[in-house]
């Protein structure tokens, strides 16, 4: 078969293609067909682990992940052949078909098009010969002028695809029609005929509001506006990049309900910060984007997330004055819990011998006895893993058996002079978690603890939604959205 391609492209970043490209998995495959996602490349520090080729296990980036199993299939690289990992302002690690390629990394960004595009192009010529529909998720805008010579995600996709287009545009932030206009006129001329509709997202009000600016932009371009999406938060989807307003973190508070108060330290360099979504929906927790010492103040969990510069995050921490506040929480036997990046920082040190990361070696916030070195390796893998006796603070999570994934590069081990001298972390789960002796302070390699539902169920009590009923109230609002027929004109013949 050679599936017939749609494909979301968008007025700029967070004009909302993901969400729809993943709103529109599940409705073609609603459709009884068979459905893969696809983005050429991605720019995001939120990953997972899949099947890689030759039975690796590699990295894709999160969206296409959810957007897989919106469509009900097995995840793998083929669908994000190119991940860009953001290091620091001016450099990323390149992960491609699920692999971190060094050489790749130190390439100039303009250098890199004409080594990747025939793997990404093979990528995509596979998903097509195995599946009828295979719905595309652009980047950024395709009205990217300076980037049209070694574009590699938005319209050389579109041609090698012979793809059928929707432009979409976040109407919340004004300006919406100008966008659309705007970026259809700074397209080549062969490529507006790519465009079968316009989509405005996040949009608020009456739609009769918007009459005559369709017709008028019909008029002007030949497209068709074929919906006005309603806003709606909290539809349950993590964002591309994870982030989430601290307004929107969660739901009103009622009357004598117990809250847990949880803060999540947000330093510049995060990674896998989409893996709390599912706590937003926990009955009675609350969550805090944490960037300063005073956001720290009250809450009952402090969480070190994933970082892809743990040293110079590190070194924000302190900046920033939230070391301090971290060591202060921890004292007074509040809970604290490092992952992966967040675990190496509760250490005594790490320790960078062969210039992984630019700010080097250093010292952690010493609130674990463990040291972590930093290694060329990489481990990435998904698996399951039950924890041992725990104490204190996290003794719910005793013996529960939970699933997640690793990606980090580093290794942890017990600091040796501390454990001569018989201070040594509990070991929760071998090589992977580790708890202090007072038992407040947990630390973990583990991605995925709050998206387990025996996790959340021993720390909660409950669970959050299910993920599937999330893509079917997706798949609802555009079904309802859309005029009628046309996303079956989208991937009919």
């Amino acid at each position: 078969m050679t599936a017939r391609c749609v494909m979301v492209l968008g007025t700029s970043s967070g004009a909302g293609k993901s969400w729809l490209a993943t709103a529109l998995c599940r409705h073609y495959a609603n459709q009884g067909l068979k459905v893969a996602p696809f983005k050429a490349q991605n720019m995001s520090n939120n990953a997972r682990v899949v099947p890689a080729l030759g039975g690796a296990q590699g990295e894709m980036g999160s969206a296409q992940y959810f957007q897989a199993l919106a469509a009900r299939v097995q995840p793998d690289v083929r669908m994000n052949p190119l991940l860009l990992k953001p290091e620091t302002d001016t450099r990323s690690q390149v992960v491609l078909m699920g692999q971190a390629d060094e050489a790749l990394s130190r390439l100039p960004w303009h250098g890199r098009s004409a080594t990747v595009w025939p793997q990404i192009a093979a990528a995509l010529d596979a998903l097509r010969a195995e599946n009828d529909v295979v719905v595309i998720e652009g980047a950024g805008s395709p009205a990217e002028i300076n980037l049209m010579a070694t574009d590699l995600v938005n319209l050389r996709v579109a041609r090698h695809a012979e793809a059928r287009c929707l432009l979409v545009t976040d109407i919340d932030r004004g300006g919406a029609f100008a966008h659309l206009y705007g970026t259809w006129a700074l397209l080549p001329e062969p490529d507006r005929a790519r465009i079968r509709g316009f989509v405005l997202n996040k949009f608020r009000g009456d739609p009769a509001l918007l009459a005559p600016a369709p017709e008028q932009l019909r008029a002007l371009t030949g497209i068709p506006t074929v919906a006005a999406v309603p806003m709606r938060r909290g539809h349950g989807l993590p964002e591309e990049d994870g982030w989430f307003d601290d307004g929107a973190a969660s739901a009103a508070e009622s009357p004598g309900e117990r809250i847990t108060r949880i803060a999540i330290v947000a330093y510049p360099r995060i990674s896998n910060l989409d893996e709390f979504q599912a706590l937003r929906a926990v009955p009675g927790v609350r969550l805090v984007w944490a960037r300063n010492a005073a956001q720290l103040e009250g809450v009952d969990w402090i969480v070190l997330p994933g970082s892809k510069a743990t040293a110079s995050d590190l070194a924000w921490l302190r900046a920033r004055g939230l070391a301090a506040g971290i060591a202060r929480h921890a004292a007074r036997g509040g809970r604290v819990l490092g992952i992966c990046g967040g675990l190496q920082m509760l250490g005594e040190a790490v320790i960078d011998l062969d210039g992984m990361e630019p700010a080097g070696s250093g010292p952690g916030l010493g609130l674990l006895p463990l040291v972590t070195r930093f290694a060329q390796r990489k481990t990435v893998c998904h698996g399951a893993w039950r924890f041992g006796v725990l104490h204190g603070a996290w003794t719910a999570l005793s013996g529960v058996q939970v699933s997640g994934y690793e990606i980090h590069s580093g290794r942890t081990v017990q600091h040796p002079a501390m454990a001569a001298k018989g201070d040594v972390a509990s070991v929760a789960i071998p090589g992977l978690a580790w708890q202090n002796a007072a038992g407040n302070v947990l630390g973990l390699y583990l991605h995925g603890l709050f998206e387990d539902g025996a996790a959340l169920g021993a720390l909660f009590g409950v669970t959050g939604p299910l993920l599937d009923a999330v893509f079917e109230q997706l798949a609802v609002d555009i079904e309802q959205a859309f005029a009628p027929g046309a996303l079956a004109t989208l991937a009919g013949d």
